[in-house]
Parts: structure tokens; C-alpha cells; sequence
């Protein structure tokens, strides 16, 4: 407590925050880029842009890169219980850069989370993640993807630097 009777935030407050302020960032920009593919790139569009990189609206039903086809619900479940440990685990957030990374992997988690739960036809968590960022040398990806991925690997660089 500070002098006042209030209890101070101090660096564990304030990385907490970073953490939920990148999680709920990726989990907006996710949802929009969604949406606006949903509406752009309906009825089979491609929009090339540069060199191999275009978008095209694929609809995923199974984990990262289409594998695991058809286990939804079981992905759903597994990406709640990645996003509440990453979130509250005050150990991942003992920084701020990494922080942010936690909270960009558990918003990307939850990014695709919302997909699997109000894009469903079959069910609870039965529904398709949307991808639509195709580099044509990789499989389909979306800005979940994008912060689940930087998000470990900035992780994985910071408890390399905090090891040496």
C-alpha cells in the first residue's frame, strides 16, 4: 500500500496491464481483418499484392497450417487454457516486452477462439478459423497466427537474454 490506503500497481501491475492491452489489441485487429476478408474476398477473390504474397479467404477447421482437420471443440478448450495461464502466469509477464509477447500469443489464441465459437454451424466450437494472408509457400494464415507466432518468438528471445 502507498501512503494514501491505496494499493500501489508497481511493475507487476503495470506488465499485467501490457499484457491484457496486447491480447485485446490482437484480438480487435484480428477480428476486423476478419471481418473485412469476409467482406472483400466472399465469392472467391484474390488480391495479389507483392512478389508471392495475396489474399485469399480459406476457412480452417483444424489447428496451425490446417492440421488436426475436424477437432474443434478440442482446440477451442485448448486455447482457453493457454490463454489463462499465459495471462496469469506472473512469471511470463516480468517484463514488459514480455508481457506484450504473452499477451499477443494468448490474443491470437483467443483471436481464433472467437471464430470457433460464432462462426459455428456444428456445434459448440465448431466452427472455422479464417484465414486469409497466403504467401503461397506456407499455408493460410490470419493476424492471430501472426501474434501467436511473434509472440513465442519473442518470448523464447527474452528468456534466452534474461538467461545470459
Amino acid at each position: 500500500m502507498d501512503n494514501t490506503g491505496r494499493h500501489a500497481a508497481g511493475p507487476a501491475g503495470h506488465h499485467r496491464a501490457a499484457a491484457l492491452v496486447s491480447a485485446a489489441v490482437v484480438v480487435v485487429v484480428d477480428q476486423l481483418t476478419k471481418w473485412w476478408a469476409l467482406e472483400t474476398l466472399d465469392n472467391g477473390r484474390v488480391i495479389d499484392l507483392v512478389w508471392t504474397l495475396r489474399l485469399r479467404l480459406v476457412f480452417n477447421t483444424g489447428a496451425a497450417f490446417s492440421s488436426f482437420q475436424g477437432l474443434g471443440p478440442l482446440l477451442g478448450v485448448a486455447a482457453v487454457a493457454v490463454a489463462a495461464v499465459l495471462l496469469l502466469n506472473r512469471r511470463l509477464v516480468s517484463g514488459r516486452l514480455s508481457a506484450v509477447a504473452t499477451g499477443s500469443i494468448a490474443g491470437g489464441a483467443l483471436g481464433n477462439l472467437a471464430d470457433r465459437l460464432f462462426r459455428s454451424d456444428d456445434g459448440f466450437l465448431g466452427g472455422a478459423v479464417v484465414d486469409f494472408i497466403d504467401v503461397q509457400w506456407w499455408p493460410v494464415w490470419n493476424v492471430a497466427d501472426m501474434g501467436v507466432v511473434l509472440g513465442g518468438a519473442t518470448l523464447v528471445w527474452t528468456a534466452y537474454r534474461r538467461q545470459r
